[in-house]
């Protein structure tokens, strides 16, 4: 079987998004499986102002149409619901071809941060763009359970996992600030809510790994938190297990995949009590989700090391990638006659 996943983030872009279906692509090539990318490379683009470093890709219709063409894919995945995203999803409605979508972005929150537009209206047109989709994926219960109340329908699990092989705990490099060290990684942005953490009066060092467009106003804000820059892979890896609490103060992720790769490193997490955290730590000693901020960072100090590491080595991409792939074999089995037979691999658990 052969997946085209068309989406507007990806390299050089360094979000959840881009890791997500990096990791995934890996683990669904391990499977026998074929995977390419319609991403915005190779059309022009424009600048977003409201997320400076990022670019609006502007897709023609007959390129589009060329790049799916040419790849013949037996099954199409719409993995966001940007220009790329809109232009794949017109096509397969002209070709009568189904396709999947993903929710793995919460841009109602996200746009009314920055402008004036209530949530509820852009709800409506996301809530619109995902009607069309055979399966609409999502990545925890909790988010299942929302937007069903939101009205979306066709909804299927897609789990996110770890690479227990790049964080592990003995990868940890010395860091030579005041201990304990209470770390956030991710992009540098106000939908990430990072001021909840640098102002909470905590012992030790605040650590912020990661870039985007508030770096600079942050910086000023909080001189006394560290800043260590972009990282990526085993360097990140390594300085993300010499943390001792990392804390994820977003109360808008739809999942956060460096919740699991800290807790493969054996730190244990600190977060509000919101869909992600909930989905992710509940219940489990691995953790603390508290709606004051500062009581769970001071909590999760407690939790064992050996306990995170152990709940994230269940946590595989293997999973993730054979929900992924029993979703798109339902596609492929809807789609024109000449697609290839799709491969014997278990359906998707359901939530």
């Amino acid at each position: 079987m052969r997946i085209l996943i068309a989406t507007d983030a990806w390299r050089p872009q360094v979000n959840g998004v881009v890791r997500t279906l990096s990791s995934l692509a890996r683990s669904i090539r391990s499977l026998g499986v074929d995977v390419d990318f319609l991403s915005p490379e190779g059309f022009p683009s424009l600048p977003l102002p409201t997320y400076p470093g990022l670019r609006l890709a502007l897709p023609s219709r007959r390129e589009i149409a060329r790049r799916i063409e040419s790849c013949a894919p037996d099954a199409i995945h719409i993995a966001t619901e940007g220009t790329i995203g809109h232009a794949v999803r017109a096509y397969c409605i002209r070709h009568r071809r189904p396709f999947t979508t993903s929710y793995t972005t919460r841009f109602p929150e996200y746009i009314s941060a920055r402008c004036p537009i209530p949530a509820q209206w852009v709800y409506a047109v996301l809530r619109r763009f995902h009607a069309a989709a055979a399966v609409t994926m999502v990545a925890t219960p909790s988010l299942m359970a929302e937007l069903g109340q939101r009205g979306f329908g066709n909804l299927g699990m897609w789990t996110r996992g770890v690479d227990t092989e790049l964080f592990r705990p003995d990868r940890s490099v010395t860091l030579d600030f005041p201990k304990p060290i209470f770390m956030n990684v991710g992009r540098i942005a106000v939908e990430k809510n990072l001021e909840a953490f640098l102002g909470l009066d905590l012992p030790g060092t605040k650590v912020v790994i990661g870039a985007g467009p508030q770096e600079q106003e942050l910086r000023r804000q909080f001189p006394d938190a560290k800043f260590l820059g972009l990282m990526e892979h085993d360097t990140l890896a390594a300085y993300l297990a010499a943390a001792d609490v990392f804390v994820f103060p977003s109360r808008t992720d739809t999942f956060g995949v460096v919740q699991l790769e800290a807790l493969a490193c054996g730190v244990p997490v600190a977060a509000f009590p919101v869909t992600g955290p909930k989905d992710v730590v509940g219940s489990h000693p691995i953790g603390s989700l508290n709606e004051d901020l500062r009581i769970a960072c001071l909590n999760a100090l407690a939790m064992s090391r050996e306990a995170c590491r152990d709940f994230a080595l269940n946590r595989s991409w293997d999973t993730s990638a054979r929900q992924f792939i029993g979703h798109m074999q339902k596609v492929a089995s809807r789609s024109a006659p000449q697609a290839k037979p799709a491969i014997a691999i278990a359906a998707p658990a359901q939530g």
